[in-house]
């Protein structure tokens, strides 16, 4: 770790690291073409690559070199954007842009989609397995959790069990929990198991500060799908409003939503300053998480 990096030049590097090892993941294999093109159209198509940085800077705080961090990375970003390509689907949320051009089923149909979108979960457990975890079968095991019914593919049925209905509070963080927060707390867990063990302590305290974090992201989606612009956010915007879901802004209004960002942002800092300056990386990711205009 070089603590004279500033923010942008660190998170552009390993934005970059990680596009490369997704790269050299979705290298040409023995796929049928058309799959393998919907497949590497789907992950290499931009975005921000917040998990795969989230798992870098908690490898950073455990001392890991990031060569022992990128198959974590890159794991979480193909489960990331196996989610998307899904979510995306006609049957779900129904888009037709995800990172300013068309989503992956409007580009190869929605067999091809629903197809890629398995595939590239599949594939993540591949690269996660071949990688340098201190106890993988665990480290597997909590991807799996974060993908699966107890994660976000919960998430988005309580998603779709919901829309048009007014939920409280409560259960619409609970929603979020998994359908948002549990891969974010997946990345920063496996980021950090690629370096030294944690204690029963310093885990719980990671865990908080994901959960924090998580929530605080997807507050900021809400505010930024009633006050962003398709352009600037890469996917459609007025979409929750459209479809009369529940979101933080609906029940508490776009000042009430941002102080709650601010609280969180606060909670997850609270929560690493007891690892010191071997967490300032995922500080600066609170804080950029939570400033972001896209």
């Amino acid at each position: 770790m070089n603590p004279d990096v500033a923010f942008p030049v660190w998170s552009g590097e390993r934005a970059q690291r990680a596009a490369v090892v997704l790269d050299c993941c979705l290298a040409p294999a023995e796929r049928p073409p058309a799959l393998h093109e919907a497949m590497r159209y789907a992950v290499l198509g931009g975005g921000k690559r917040v998990r795969a940085l989230m798992a870098y800077a908690a490898g950073e705080l455990a001392g890991a070199d990031p060569e022992v961090v990128d198959a974590a990375a890159a794991a979480v970003e193909l489960i990331h954007a196996y989610s998307l390509v899904h979510d995306d689907l006609p049957c779900m949320d129904d888009d037709v842009l995800r990172r300013g051009r068309p989503t992956c089923h409007v580009a190869f149909g929605e067999a091809m989609a629903l197809l890629a979108g398995d595939a590239l979960q599949s594939l993540a457990f591949e690269v996660l397995a071949g990688g340098r975890l201190h106890d993988a079968p665990a480290q597997l095991a909590l991807l799996a959790q974060a993908a699966g019914a107890r994660g976000m593919a919960g998430g988005q049925a309580l998603d779709l069990e919901s829309t048009g209905t007014t939920l409280a509070l409560s259960d619409l963080e609970r929603m979020h929990q998994l359908k948002t927060g549990a891969l974010i707390r997946a990345a920063i867990r496996l980021g950090a198991a690629c370096g030294r063990p944690m204690s029963v302590d310093e885990n719980a305290a990671l865990d908080r500060c994901a959960a924090a974090m998580g929530l605080a992201f997807q507050v900021v989606d809400d505010i930024l799908d009633v006050e962003g612009d398709a352009r600037n956010l890469g996917k459609s915007a007025g979409k929750d409003a459209a479809q009369r879901k529940s979101t933080y802004v609906s029940l508490l209004g776009v000042s009430a939503a941002r102080e709650r960002v601010e609280q969180l942002r606060t909670q997850a800092r609270a929560e690493l300053a007891r690892f010191g300056i071997s967490a300032r990386r995922l500080g600066e990711i609170a804080d950029w998480l939570t400033t972001r205009s896209s």
